[in-house]
C-alpha cells in the first residue's frame, strides 16, 4: 500500500513537473536589443519602452495564440562587436524573432548572425541603406532609409535656406557618414559643393578647432551625420564663438537629451524625422498609456511598438513559428494596422511609403525645449 501511494506521488510529481515544462515551452522570447547603457542609453530606452508595453498589451489580450510574450533584452551599447555577441546570445536563448538592433553599425553585423540562424529581425531605427540592400531574406526595418532621408534634408538646405557655403560634418560611423554622404549627394544634384566636409570622433567633446575652420570658411549652414551627444557639443560650440550658421541634423538627435546639452544652442536646430506618430489617432490610447505612466513615448518608441506588433502578427499567423524566411514572406505579402498606421513592405524589407520631415527645436517654456513640423 505504501508502495502503491509512493508510486502514485511520483506519477503526479512527474505530471506536474511536465507541465512545468510545457508551461515554460509556451512562452515566445523575443529579443529587444540597442544602447540600453551607455552615451546612446536614450534610445536603448525607447525601443525596450515600445516593444515592452506593446507585449504586456498583447500579453493581457490572451497573447499569441495563447502563448505569452518575454522580453529579452541585449545591450550592445552600439558596438558592432558587442552587437554580434548579443545576437549570439538570442540566438542561443532561442528567441523567436528580434527587435532592433539601434545603429546601423550594431543592426548590420548582428543581422549576419541571425540570418545564418534564420531568425527574423525588424530594427525600428537603423537607417543606413546596407541594412536591406543586401538581400538578406529575413531583415526588415519600421523607420525609413538615409537616402530618402538626405533627400529631404539636401533639398530643404537648398530651397528653404537657399545655402551657399556648406560644412558637412559626420561621426565617422555607418549611420553618421552614410547620412551625411546622402545629404551632400543631394546638394550635388542642386548645383551645391560642401566648402568642408570632415568626420568627427564619437566620444571626443572638444570642437573648438572645428567651429574656428568654419568660422574662417565663413559656413553659412553646418549639416552633421551623428547622434545627439557630438551634435549638441558641436552646436554649443559653434554659439559660443559666434557662428550663427544654421545647423541642421537627422534622426539622431531626436530626444531631450539633444536640446540638455546644447541648452539655449539648441534654439532653431533643424533635422529630419518622420512624421510625429503621437499625432496619429491610431496612436491615441497607446501614447495616453505612456504618459498616465510617467513616460512621454518620444523619436523611436512608438517605432519599436510598431515593430512588436508586426511580430505578433506574422507569428500568430503562421503557428508560432521561428522560421525567419516563412515569418518574412508573410511581412511581404501583408499589409498590417499598427499605431503609426498602415505599414506595407516591398521585396528588400524596405517600408513601401516613408514621411520624412523638417523640425525645429524651439523654448518650450521652463527653460526646456521641444520640437515641432516646419
Amino acid at each position: 500500500m505504501n508502495r502503491y501511494f509512493g508510486a502514485v506521488v511520483l506519477a503526479v510529481a512527474l505530471l506536474f513537473g511536465a507541465a512545468g515544462c510545457e508551461k515554460k515551452s509556451d512562452v515566445i522570447k523575443i529579443g529587444v536589443a540597442g544602447p540600453i547603457t551607455g552615451a546612446y542609453a536614450k534610445f536603448g530606452e525607447q525601443l525596450v519602452k515600445g516593444a515592452t508595453l506593446a507585449a504586456d498589451i498583447i500579453n493581457a489580450a490572451g497573447g499569441i495564440n495563447g502563448r505569452k510574450i518575454e522580453v529579452v533584452q541585449g545591450d550592445d551599447q552600439c558596438d558592432p562587436k558587442q552587437a554580434r555577441a548579443v545576437a549570439n546570445s538570442f540566438v542561443n536563448d532561442k528567441v523567436y524573432a528580434v527587435v532592433g538592433h539601434f545603429c546601423s553599425s550594431s543592426t548590420i553585423p548582428a543581422s549576419e548572425v541571425y540570418d545564418e540562424a534564420n531568425i527574423l529581425q525588424i530594427t525600428p531605427a537603423s537607417t543606413n541603406p546596407q541594412v536591406t540592400d543586401r538581400g538578406l531574406a529575413a531583415v526588415f526595418r519600421t523607420c525609413g532609409r538615409d537616402d530618402q532621408q538626405g533627400n529631404v534634408a539636401g533639398d530643404f538646405i537648398a530651397k528653404q535656406l537657399k545655402a551657399k557655403r556648406v560644412a558637412i560634418i559626420h561621426d565617422k560611423d555607418t549611420y553618421g557618414q552614410g547620412l551625411a554622404d546622402a545629404t551632400k549627394a543631394r546638394l550635388r544634384t542642386h548645383g551645391i559643393k560642401e566648402v568642408l566636409y570632415e568626420g568627427i570622433t564619437r566620444g571626443d567633446k572638444d570642437f573648438n578647432s572645428l567651429v574656428t575652420k568654419m568660422k574662417g570658411l565663413k559656413v553659412d549652414v553646418i549639416y552633421f551625420g551623428g547622434i545627439h551627444t557630438e551634435a549638441g557639443l558641436i552646436v554649443r560650440q559653434a554659439r559660443e564663438q559666434g557662428l550663427k550658421a544654421t545647423f541642421i541634423s537627422g534622426d539622431g538627435i531626436v530626444t531631450s537629451e539633444f536640446a540638455s546639452i546644447a541648452g539655449p544652442a539648441a534654439d532653431g536646430v533643424l533635422m529630419t524625422f518622420g512624421a510625429d506618430p503621437r499625432n496619429l489617432p491610431a496612436a491615441a490610447d497607446v501614447v495616453k498609456q505612456f504618459r498616465d505612466s510617467g513616460y512621454e513615448p518620444e523619436a523611436y518608441t512608438l517605432y519599436s511598438y510598431t515593430t512588436m506588433q508586426i511580430i505578433a502578427e506574422a507569428l500568430a499567423k503562421n503557428d508560432v513559428t521561428n522560421d525567419g524566411a516563412k515569418l518574412a514572406k508573410y511581412i511581404k505579402a501583408t499589409s498590417f494596422s499598427t499605431v503609426m498606421g498602415s505599414k506595407a513592405f516591398d521585396s528588400k524589407g524596405d517600408l513601401k511609403v516613408t514621411d520624412y520631415v523638417v523640425y525645429k527645436w524651439y523654448p518650450s517654456g521652463g527653460g526646456k525645449y521641444d520640437y515641432k513640423e516646419l
